[in-house]
C-alpha cells in the first residue's frame, strides 16, 4: 500500500497545480480580453477606423502587444511545469510498481480452457454488481454462451437491492414472503427485519399512521416466538406517537445504520439461497491481493532469484 500512497501523493500535486493553473489561465485571459477590448473601443471613439494613430497611442499599442506576449509566455511556462509534474507521476509508477508480472503467472493460464473459466468468473462478477450490459458485452466479445436462467436471479436481486438502498421495502418484502420457507430453513431473520423496518417507517408518520401501524402489526405474529422482545419494543413505541418517536426513549429505532444492515442481510441470505458466496470469486481475489503485504515482496524475491540463477549459469559456463 505504501507504493499506492506514494503515487497518489504525486497525483494530488498534479491535480492541485492543474486546478490553480486553470483558474490563473482563465483570470489572465479574461483580464487581457477586457484590456484589449477597452483599448479598441477607445481608439475607435477617438480616432475612427481610418485615422492615423498618434505617437502616444502607438506606444500604448506596443505596450499592449508586450502584455499579450508576456501573458502567453507565462501560461506556456506554467503549462510546461505541469507537464513536468505529470511526468513525475509516470516515473513514480515505474519506480514503485513492477511492470513485468509475467514471472508470477501460472503456466498455461491464458490457454483456451483457462481463458474461458476467467471469462465466466468475470461475467458472474458483473452480474452480481448489476452491470448487465458489461457482462453481455464481454459474453459477445469472448464468444461465451450464458444460460438466461443464470442471469435472471442476479437481475432480480440487484433490482431489490437498489430499492433497499433508497429505502423502498416493498420489493424485498415480496421476495422474502415468496421465499419464506427456504429462509426459515436457514434460520434467517430477514423477513422479520424487513417488516420491522416497514413498521418503523409507519411510526415516523406520527399519529396519522397509528391505525395503519396497528393493522400492520399483525405481520409480526409468525415471528412472535423468536422475536418476542423486539416486538414488545415496537408495540411500546406506539405510546409515544403523539410526541414523536424522535423525542422518546425509543429514538434508537430510527438509527440510519439499520438500512445498511438490511442491505447486507439481504445480500447474504439471498446468496445463500442461490448457493453462492456473498462475495464473487473475483472480488475475493482482488481483496486478498490488495490487503496482502507479501505480493510486492514476492515479485521482488522472484526477481532476485532469477538474477542469482543467471549469475550461477554464467559461472558454470
Amino acid at each position: 500500500m505504501d507504493q499506492c500512497v506514494t503515487v497518489e501523493r504525486e497525483l494530488e500535486k498534479v491535480l492541485h497545480k492543474f486546478s490553480g493553473y486553470g483558474q490563473l489561465c482563465e483570470r489572465g485571459l479574461e483580464e487581457l480580453i477586457d484590456y484589449t477590448g477597452g483599448l479598441k473601443h477607445e481608439i475607435l471613439q477617438s480616432h475612427g477606423q481610418d485615422a492615423e494613430l498618434s505617437g502616444t497611442l502607438s506606444l500604448v499599442l506596443t505596450q499592449c502587444c508586450k502584455r499579450i506576449k508576456d501573458t502567453v509566455q507565462k501560461l506556456a511556462s506554467d503549462h510546461k511545469d505541469i507537464h513536468s509534474s505529470v511526468s513525475r507521476v509516470g516515473k513514480a509508477i515505474d519506480k514503485n510498481f513492477d511492470s513485468d508480472i509475467s514471472s508470477v503467472g501460472i503456466d498455461g493460464c491464458w490457454q483456451a480452457d483457462s481463458q474461458r473459466l476467467l471469462n465466466e468468473v468475470m461475467v458472474e462478477h458483473f452480474f452480481r454488481q448489476g452491470m448487465l450490459d458489461v457482462a453481455e458485452e464481454l459474453c459477445q466479445e469472448s464468444g461465451l454462451s450464458v444460460d438466461p436462467s443464470q442471469k435472471e436471479p442476479f437481475v432480480e436481486l440487484n433490482r431489490i437491492l437498489e430499492a433497499l438502498k433508497v429505502r423502498v421495502l416493498r420489493p424485498a418484502l415480496e421476495w422474502a414472503v415468496s421465499n419464506r420457507e427456504m429462509l426459515i430453513a436457514q434460520n434467517s431473520s430477514l423477513e422479520f427485519k424487513l417488516h420491522r423496518l416497514y413498521f418503523i417507517s409507519l411510526l415516523m408518520g406520527g399519529t396519522t399512521n397509528q391505525r395503519e401501524a396497528l393493522q400492520y402489526a399483525k405481520n409480526f405474529q409468525p415471528f412472535a416466538l423468536n422475536h418476542q422482545k423486539d416486538i414488545q419494543v415496537l408495540m411500546g413505541s406506539l405510546v409515544y406517537l403523539r410526541q414523536g418517536i424522535e423525542n422518546s426513549p425509543y429514538v434508537h429505532l430510527l438509527d440510519a445504520n439499520q438500512w445498511a444492515d438490511i442491505c447486507d442481510i439481504f445480500t447474504r441470505d439471498a446468496c445463500a439461497l442461490l448457493g453462492l458466496s456473498v462475495e464473487s470469486p473475483l472480488s475475493v481475489r482482488w481483496s486478498s491481493h490488495r490487503t496482502c503485504p507479501w505480493s510486492g515482496r514476492f515479485l521482488q524475491m522472484r526477481t532476485v532469484l532469477k538474477g542469482t540463477q543467471w549469475r550461477a549459469d554464467r559461472q558454470h559456463f
